[in-house]
């Protein structure tokens, strides 16, 4: 009698669970063959990957189909999405109509298990919140001299002497693993090499980038029902992203506790501030991962195209050397010294311009609008401009947009600030990085102390980048080098 009774809640189970799932297949079926099937052939280039015939990066082929777009915006129909590389369509969304193109509820459901309400996936008061926090903290003249000192700290006793002891290396991950030092220290005044963590730290940083990637993959497919449907089934990438997104909140809970253990009241880091006012823990984990991402990921993607490119560039290394010689011919003590080379703050930007950090960001537009170009914009729709794309435009940088040319930044010797909307790496208008200043000293603190230390010899210098798919610019085989210490 037992086992019958068995049997038969067995079958009632299987044939629940078989109808819940034959109804989200319909349901699927009917969602994108309404929405995805599109005949254009943008959108079949888009859906079928045709794009990998001629280009090895999809922002590549995104710049492709910009350039050749007589306003400089297109529409890819399956995503629902109007991608723009024109500065006064930015201009217009970050500024002009900005509360017209908040982040918006569809995008942030898809960074909403990751980011949570975290200050880059939220609009309103939680946004509002965590930026007036921020910016009191960031603006002071102390803060900005503690960095430095944290920065300079991490390079003398840790980013050297493993150059230093390491002839060969990959230079991404070193600058991940150093990024990450200098913002667990900056922002949670905290020593990552010296916590009690439930979990490996490794464990950590690996589930930090698996989580940014498979993110990233939900943006780019073509209905958000595929991703939800996994979410639901729990099966898949989505399966691998809870797991992932599980190690992240362990360690990161594990931040917050090491903070209270050692007082949090008299604390002048960021995440002292915020438990000050914040009793939430989920909420101070949102923080935490948020910061994570700005402080360790974008910078260590800007040092990593940097590098490259200086590494392919030896005219630059050389006038970056010179002109350090000249102004600092000593050690580099304050931040102060940094604004006095030019060139080297130049070097920065034009590397970020050809290779931002972020290569596309998107809002999404609450209402009809029409954008300054004259395109049409349909409420509900998701509005992406690409910082990427825009570094290769001829009407905004000339003809020799593709080549890297940091005097393209100076006028007499001196670097002059092109106009933010285009070149927006920092985005621009009301939601600017906060971070922004803090971001240069650290990659140009970097720059300068390794490049006077050692020579960098690219293991395959004529290998043009290829990205993995990311919320952060990121090289898929990393970037080996030989590391030779310079002659003294």
């Amino acid at each position: 009698m037992e086992l019958l009774q068995y049997c038969n809640a067995s079958c009632l189970l299987f044939i629940s669970s078989l109808t819940s799932f034959l109804l989200i297949f319909f349901t699927l079926a009917i969602v994108m063959r309404k929405r995805v099937w599109c005949s254009c052939e943008i959108c079949e280039t888009y859906s079928e990957s045709q794009w990998r015939i001629q280009f090895q990066n999809l922002c590549d082929w995104y710049t492709h189909l910009l350039k050749n777009s007589p306003n400089r915006t297109v529409h890819i129909h399956v995503l629902n999405n109007t991608i723009t590389a024109n500065p006064d369509n930015v201009e217009y969304m970050l500024k002009t109509r900005f509360d017209n193109f908040p982040k918006g509820k569809p995008f942030s459901a898809i960074l909403g298990d990751f980011l949570g309400r975290g200050i880059f996936n939220v609009d309103g008061t939680f946004w509002t919140f965590q930026r007036k926090m921020a910016t009191l903290e960031l603006a002071r003249v102390s803060t900005r001299a503690y960095s430095f000192h944290v920065v300079n700290l991490e390079i003398q006793q840790r980013l050297m002497p493993l150059m230093a002891s390491t002839q060969i290396l990959d230079l991404q991950d070193l600058f991940r693993k150093f990024s990450f030092d200098c913002i667990s220290r900056f922002c949670f005044g905290l020593d990552p090499t010296r916590l009690e963590l439930s979990l490996p730290l490794s464990d950590f940083v690996a589930s930090f980038d698996l989580a940014s990637k498979l993110s990233a993959e939900r943006a780019l497919a073509t209905s958000p029902v595929v991703w939800k449907v996994k979410r639901f089934l729990n099966i898949g990438s989505e399966r691998r992203l809870r797991r992932a997104i599980g190690t992240i909140h362990v360690i990161a809970r594990d931040f917050i506790r090491e903070r209270r253990k050692l007082g949090f009241s008299e604390r002048q880091d960021l995440l002292s501030r915020f438990m000050s006012s914040v009793g939430d823990d989920k909420f101070l984990i949102d923080i935490v991962i948020s910061f994570l991402l700005a402080g360790r990921d974008t910078v260590a993607s800007a040092l990593t195209s940097f590098f490259w490119l200086v590494a392919c560039h030896p005219d630059v290394e050389a006038a970056i050397l010179a002109e350090a010689e000249e102004v600092i011919p000593a050690e580099l003590r304050s931040c102060d010294q940094l604004r006095e080379l030019h060139y080297l703050h130049a070097a920065v930007y034009e590397s970020m311009r050809l290779y931002p950090p972020i290569q596309f960001d998107s809002k999404f537009c609450l209402e009809d609008d029409v954008l300054p170009d004259g395109s049409f914009v349909k409420g509900g729709t998701r509005v992406t401009f690409h910082p990427y794309a825009m570094g290769r435009m001829e009407e905004i940088w000339g003809s020799d947009c593709l080549e890297f040319k940091p005097q393209r930044w100076m006028r007499d010797g001196v670097f002059v600030h092109e106009n933010p909307f285009k070149c927006p790496i920092f985005q621009a208008g009301i939601r600017v990085c906060l971070g922004k200043e803090l971001a240069l000293m650290e990659l140009k603190t970097v720059a300068l102390s390794v490049l006077r230390r050692f020579r960098v010899e690219l293991d395959q210098p004529d290998q043009p980048p290829c990205f993995s798919p990311g919320l952060t610019a990121t090289f898929k085989d990393g970037l080996r080098a030989r590391i030779r210490a310079r002659l003294i």
